[in-house]
Parts: structure tokens; C-alpha cells; sequence
């Protein structure tokens, strides 16, 4: 299948500095990017989106008109939008501050300054959300896997479940945590679980620790994904039965190695 390429994106840089439109518009051209269009507020961002849909928006954190989360959550509430991708461009490096963006679904957290190595990977993992590339697995048809995704935040499964279908799985039911996701693995047999660690109720190492001890379904591969930095509950979910971990946001490329991983070995 034909697969995006940079040139090919259409970009929305939302920053309020003249100075820093012009250095990332630059860094922008500089990785190909050529159709690249600019607002100064939110207002003038879902104007401009009105009229031309971009591919990914470019955003800083604040604006006289709003923050960088008031701009996503308009975006991710309305139908005609929810396919725009979203990149978070701040110099914001307190990890409480960026937690609702991780939890949001964005494609990328970009500080500033960022490094061409960043902005690559950023623009990467937006053409892997715009394209598709199917798993070819040696022991399984990729189109009848059972999946569970779990995660209190719908935005993140938004994303997870864009990710995962565009790599070909079809067969994808949703919880919002790990109480809801054990009630429905004891109606249903799954080939794979792709869950989030930090949820309310029953979390992401409580819903581990039910399907290795007490579920018919011991033996299935679960992914979490995590923006937990504590070693220790990266620990404990590993000794739990986790086998894979994947941060948050959600990389495809990634996702798509540890598939492979999980499901062809």
C-alpha cells in the first residue's frame, strides 16, 4: 500500500512567536515539509482548519486565546476533525503538565529546543497513523486476531485503535478499565490485550494480575501502554506478567515490532 511521505504532509503550525514560526516553519522545510500553513491563536487555527484540513497540527502551550489542550479538545470532539493528528511543540517539561497530553492521544511531545532527530521521529509517526502497512504473521491472519483495548481515556483508544487497524486488526473491543475489561474477558476469548497501567478502579497491574491468576486466559499476550516513569511500577507490572511495555505517546513503529514480538514468536 502506498505509504506517505513527508512532502506529501500538510501541516498547521499553531505558535503565537513570530520568531518561533520562522524556526520551526524552517526546520519544517528543512525535513521536506512543504505545504505548511500558520496561526497565531486557536481562533485563527479552527478557521483555518474550517477551510483546509491538515494532516498534523504543530501547537504550543499557550495562547492569548486558550492553551494547547483547548485547541485538541476541539479538535477530538468534533467527527469531522478526529482524524487530525496532533504534536505538542513547548519548552513545558513538568511531567504533570504533560500527562493530559499523553493521555490525550497526541502523536508527539516536541520540546524546545528539538532536535532534527525529534521532529523526524514526530513526522514518522504521523505518516504511520496516515498509512497502512499490515502484519504478515507466520501463525496468524492478521484480520481475525481478537483484541482488547483498555484504557479510561477515549482519545487514547482513539488512537490505539488507529494504530492497531491500520496494521490490519479488525476484530477490536474496547473498555474503559479493568473492571469493565474483566467482565468482558469472562464473556469472550481474546488473542491479544493492549492495555493502559493508570485507571481508575482496576488498574492496568490489577487487570495483569487477574488474567495471569484467575482468567481462563493466562496465557494471552498483553502490550501496556504507560507514561509511568516509576521504576517500580514498571517493575511490578513486569513481574506481574506484562510482555511488552510501549510509552505513551503511542509510536506505531514501535507498536508494530512488538506485535511481531508478542504474536510471531
Amino acid at each position: 500500500m502506498h505509504t506517505l511521505s513527508p512532502g506529501e504532509l500538510s501541516i498547521l503550525l499553531v505558535e503565537p512567536s513570530d520568531t518561533q514560526r520562522k524556526i520551526i516553519s524552517s526546520r519544517l522545510t528543512h525535513e521536506g515539509i512543504c505545504n505548511i500553513q500558520a496561526a497565531k491563536s486557536i481562533s485563527e487555527a479552527m478557521e483555518i482548519i474550517a477551510r483546509h484540513q491538515p494532516d498534523l497540527v504543530a501547537s504550543a502551550m499557550h495562547f492569548d486565546d486558550g492553551t494547547a489542550l483547548d485547541l485538541l479538545k476541539q479538535l477530538k470532539q468534533a467527527d469531522e476533525y478526529r482524524d487530525i493528528q496532533f504534536m505538542l511543540v513547548s519548552s513545558e517539561c513538568r511531567r504533570e503538565q504533560l500527562e493530559v497530553f499523553r493521555q490525550s492521544g497526541v502523536v508527539s511531545i516536541l520540546p524546545k529546543p528539538f532536535s532534527s532527530e525529534h521532529l523526524g521521529k514526530a513526522l514518522n509517526a504521523t505518516i504511520d497513523l496516515l498509512s497502512q502497512d499490515e502484519l504478515d504473521l507466520a501463525h496468524f491472519d492478521v484480520h481475525n486476531l481478537r483484541v482488547l483495548v483498555v484504557d479510561d481515556s477515549k482519545m487514547a483508544r482513539n488512537i490505539i485503535r488507529r494504530t492497531i487497524s491500520n496494521l490490519g486488526l479488525q476484530l477490536i473491543t474496547e473498555a474503559t478499565d479493568g473492571e469493565q475489561a474483566i467482565e468482558i474477558m469472562k464473556q469472550n476469548m481474546f488473542d491479544l490485550v493492549i492495555t493502559d497501567y493508570n485507571m481508575p478502579s482496576v488498574d492496568g497491574l490489577a487487570l495483569t494480575q487477574f488474567i495471569r491468576n484467575d482468567s481462563q486466559q493466562s496465557h494471552i499476550p498483553i502490550l501496556m501502554v504507560s507514561s509511568e516513569a516509576n521504576d517500580t511500577h514498571l517493575s511490578n507490572v513486569s513481574l506481574a506478567g506484562v510482555n511488552a511495555l510501549c510509552d505513551k505517546p503511542f509510536e506505531p513503529q514501535l507498536v508494530k515490532q512488538l506485535l511481531y514480538q508478542l504474536l510471531d514468536e
